[in-house]
């Protein structure tokens, strides 16, 4: 293993020697640069540690990006900005996402090394902030930063790798901090305007800072609004139909009315039924034909129209507010008191799709058949309803109405011989009231079946339905009478107490002086899901939910050395202990990091840095449920006995019971990283640094996911995995089957929980640049960054084989490969930038081959009319490039949602004045 290792790292050296060299692989973000031997350096405190320095690179690198590399940039928001950072290389939900829409809607997350959102920590100002309420995936708790307000940021600071001997807990993956603006000159108002080239889409963001101060007392304040105009999929060539899907056999209109019976074959409707339905979508409903229903021969037929696939929303209507103050008051020479305000509403609406309906039972069984004795036969009706149906589009909308405040009013000072300290409450929640609509099973079974009349031999309800009445479309008022507003109060929040003390000179050696920083903390954290009380029973259409509510308290002691062991030579150690108390358990784990930093000259660094992570207990996988998740799953075992021949995507799914529970015996998730890297600076026109990377995770949380358990359990049970197996003997056990009755072998019930089983090993190597220069008609900069991941490995329990998440078939989609590029060039009162980033090459959806990489490049100009105005016009997506075509991805929007988005060209035009 020692020399595999080996192998590994002098294998990344070589790469990335020859990625920075030749520079092929760049990023639109600015990498810190080792001081250089012609540049003043003053002291600064460095992400990843308490004590300030005079060098802006530690042991780790820390990637930057400032206020004007985000104006160049364009970006519409922060998740826009993030998906630039080479190091955010695991996968997130767009605003297209079904499963975001379901369980956390409107919010977005970062997703350091590809190891879930949950594994990295987001800060604002150094400071923790309450999770999203409602958790990813309906799984675990993580951070929102859709809602972090663009225009205020000062700057965002990117550690990545184990942190947790500094910042306690989630700090596995690294961290992620964003310093909002604490310094203004006089006040400042940014209007920015924003338009897309194939329309929809418009934004309006006002941004205004000022300041005032007044003898000891001082206050800086500032304050966002913004708005967001949705864009629709029939807005967008690329995704309007299912026309765009690829493959003719995929081509075929959406369901809107279809009619099947207990074969899987469509009852086909007559022309004069589908006549009834001419009118809806726009008029674009028709009598279609759809081979996949017409197994037997004699079926096929529905009416459905290519247009009402596309109604929803690519991107949400927003419409937010954010402020932030800064106050602070000197009480003596040496006492600061200081608060520091931010809150922020926001109002956002999405449409996953149009609500759907089929016969459900009171069990929440929606595999929808039932005796029609209108026409002696077994019936399925399923439904999907337009938007004259519905009264609009806008009365299928999912709204999120949320709200946000931390106020950490603190004090700060000196004392004794240079010890300087700071003690802070810190105090955050999120709250937010998600409402949508939902489909009443009792109410529209009864319009559409009537009353039940009684039971079959083979237990199939009994309806007396008239087909008539299901090929007419309801009116609103109908639609509405079968139809309620489910309505959840989620909150989550956070309360630390915080004690800091740092000394930069606590004794010297004969190298140089000893820095110390040492650290308290108490606090406690806790979130309630607050659902609707009806969504935890089968009340509405194919919806039962879980509940979930706790939390836990805290408290950790931390301590930090910097001692110079030689004139050119830096150690540096931390390390910290945190203890946590919930569900009537409690836990220690104790965290340390060692780094060093050699300059065998002043303008050359190397460094490494080795430490250890833990994530505490995730609250919702704790606390979580009982309840109900996941309904549908396909029968592998069935299928594959019937044929072993048959492609898993050719699977019929069928609906069971999905039981989860949390898991008030969990344990805390484990890491280690590793990072050794040069960086070179020979003068503040040029650096370049190479690092690699490597992170081990243990004891991962795993909430189990329902499809990979039913295929373990087909594969186990019919000799294609060892049945003696831990994965087996899991898998087996979770899957519950009926034993008697006409369902004999079907699934019954699946049990779900969060357990610690997994582990997971990533390495890699990042690459940064930075190179300044002038010319004869203006200074032209140009940085950039690379990472190329060699590693990235999970294994799901001990003993099992190791999975690579790269693998085509590994059903994970992340790049091996991520880059940027800015270039830059200053000319008297104008100034140009390019930027470009690319994505490696991803599985395609049937998992047996990869898309090629994508390439994005975006372009502003900016111009400075004098001392107190500029103006700049930025374009996103310069050459329109549309989503990669993936001839195998036949599910809407016909391409990886949570990689690449249609909105195509954009552009924004801001503003800005600065009064005196």
């Amino acid at each position: 293993m020692a020399n595999e290792n080996f192998r590994r790292f002098r294998t990344s050296v070589k790469f990335g020697l020859l990625a920075g060299c030749s520079l092929i692989s760049l990023s639109a973000v600015a990498q810190e640069a080792a001081p250089a031997a012609d540049e003043e350096i003053t002291t600064v405190t460095v992400l990843g540690s308490n004590i300030p320095r005079t060098q802006k690179e530690g042991p780790a690198p820390v990637t930057v990006i400032d206020a004007e590399a985000i104006r160049a940039g364009g970006y519409a928001n922060v998740p826009d900005l993030l998906r630039t950072v080479t190091q955010n290389g695991g996968e997130t939900q767009s605003q297209q996402s079904g499963n975001a829409a379901d369980f956390s809607p409107g919010a977005q997350q970062v997703n350091l090394r590809g190891l879930g959102p949950n594994h990295t920590l987001v800060m604002i100002n150094g400071r923790r902030i309450a999770d999203y309420p409602m958790p990813y995936n309906g799984e675990s708790n993580f951070t929102d930063v859709s809602n972090i307000p663009l225009g205020m940021i000062e700057r965002v600071e990117i550690l990545a790798g184990s942190a947790s001997a500094i910042y306690g807990s989630d700090a596995i993956a690294g961290v992620v901090n964003f310093k909002l603006k604490k310094k203004v000159d006089g006040t400042t108002v940014d209007y920015r305007y924003g338009w897309t080239e194939d329309g929809g889409g418009k934004s309006n963001r006002l941004n205004l800072s000022t300041g005032y101060s007044k003898d000891k007392f001082s206050a800086v304040f500032g304050g966002e609004y913004a708005k967001q105009d949705p864009i629709y999929g029939y807005e967008r060539s690329r995704q309007d139909s299912t026309t765009d899907a690829p493959g003719d056999g995929n081509q075929v209109p959406n369901y809107n009315w279809l009619r099947t019976d207990d074969y899987d074959d469509s009852i086909n409707p007559t022309e004069a039924q589908c006549n009834l339905t001419a009118a809806t979508n726009e008029g674009t409903t028709v009598r279609a034909y759809d081979d996949y229903y017409n197994y037997y021969g004699d079926g096929g037929y529905y009416c459905g129209s290519d247009r009402s696939i596309a109604y929803r929303t690519i991107v949400s209507d927003r419409e937010s507010f954010n402020g932030y103050a800064a106050l602070s008051y000197q009480l003596t020479d040496r006492i600061e008191l200081f608060t520091d305000i931010q809150f922020g509403i926001s109002e956002l609406k999405l449409l996953k799709r149009p609500l759907s309906w089929s016969y459900q039972d009171a069990t929440g069984d929606d595999t929808g058949l039932f005796y029609n004795s209108f026409d002696d036969r077994y019936d399925n009706w399923y439904r999907i309803f337009t938007p004259e149906e519905m009264g609009g589009l806008q009365n299928a909308m999912r709204k999120v109405d949320s709200k946000t405040l931390t106020v950490t009013p603190g004090v700060r000072g000196s004392f004794g011989a240079d010890w300087n300290y700071e003690v802070a409450l810190n105090a955050s929640i999120y709250q937010s009231e998600i409402s949508f609509p939902m489909v009443v099973v009792d109410a529209a079974n009864a319009l559409y079946l009537g009353a039940q009349q009684g039971t079959d031999s083979d237990g199939y309800a009994i309806f007396n339905a008239d087909p008539t009445r299901y090929y007419t479309p309801l009116t609103p008022a109908e639609f509405k009478s079968i139809t309620a507003t489910s309505l959840y109060k989620p909150k989550a929040w956070t309360s630390e107490l915080t004690a800091r003390i740092n000394k930069t000179e606590l004794f010297s050696l004969p190298a140089g002086p000893v820095g110390f920083a040492a650290v308290a903390e108490y606090g406690r954290q806790g979130y309630n899901l607050n659902p609707d009380p009806k969504a935890l029973t089968p009340y509405y259409f194919s919806w039962v939910d879980s509940d979930g509510k706790g939390g836990r308290t805290h408290y950790a002691l931390g301590g930090e050395i910097s001692a110079p062991l030689l004139e050119n030579l830096q150690l540096g150690l931390a390390a910290r202990y945190d203890n946590y108390s919930f569900a009537g358990s409690e836990f220690g784990e104790t965290t340390y990091n060692a780094g060093l930093e050699y300059r065998p000259l002043k303008t050359l660094l190397i460094r490494a840095a080795y430490g250890t992570g833990f994530r505490a207990p995730d609250l919702h996988y704790v606390y979580s449920g009982p309840g109900f998740v996941e309904g549908r799953v396909p029968d592998y075992y069935t299928c594959f006995s019937d044929d072993p021949t048959t492609d898993p995507s050719d699977c019929d799914t069928t609906r069971v019971s999905v039981r989860r529970d949390g898991n008030r015996d969990l344990k805390p998730e484990t890491s280690k990283s590793f990072n050794t890297g040069i960086v070179w600076a020979p003068s503040s026109m040029f650096d370049i640094s190479l690092d690699y990377f490597k992170v081990e995770m243990s004891n991962q949380v795993e909430d189990l996911d329902t499809e990979n358990v039913v295929r373990n359990e087909a594969e186990c049970r019919l000799g294609q995995q060892d049945i003696a197996s831990p994965t087996c003997q899991d898998a087996i056990a979770r899957v519950v089957r009926y034993t008697t009755g006409a369902q004999a072998g079907d699934i019954r019930t699946l049990l779900i929980n969060p357990i610690n089983v997994a582990n997971e090993d990533t390495d890699g190597i990042d690459v940064a640049v930075r190179v300044k220069f002038d010319t004869p008609i203006g200074k032209l900069s140009m940085s950039g960054s690379h990472t190329h991941t060699f590693v990235h490995d999970y294994q799901r329990f001990d003993g099992d084989d190791y999975l690579n998440k790269f693998a085509a078939d590994s059903s994970y989609y992340i790049p091996r490969d991520k880059s940027s590029l800015s270039t830059s060039l200053a000319t008297g009162a104008w100034k140009f930038t390019v930027d470009g980033t690319w994505l490696g090459k991803l599985p395609n959806y049937d998992e047996d081959a990869y898309v090629k990489g994508y390439y994005l490049w975006n372009g502003s100009v900016q111009y400075d009319i004098n001392a107190q105005a500029k103006v700049s016009l930025a374009i996103t997506n310069l050459f329109n490039e549309q989503p990669i075509r993936d001839a195998t991805w036949t599910g809407y929007p016909f391409y990886n949602a949570n990689w690449y988005d249609g909105i195509g060209r954009s552009g924004f035009l801001q503003l800005t004045y600065k009064f005196k």
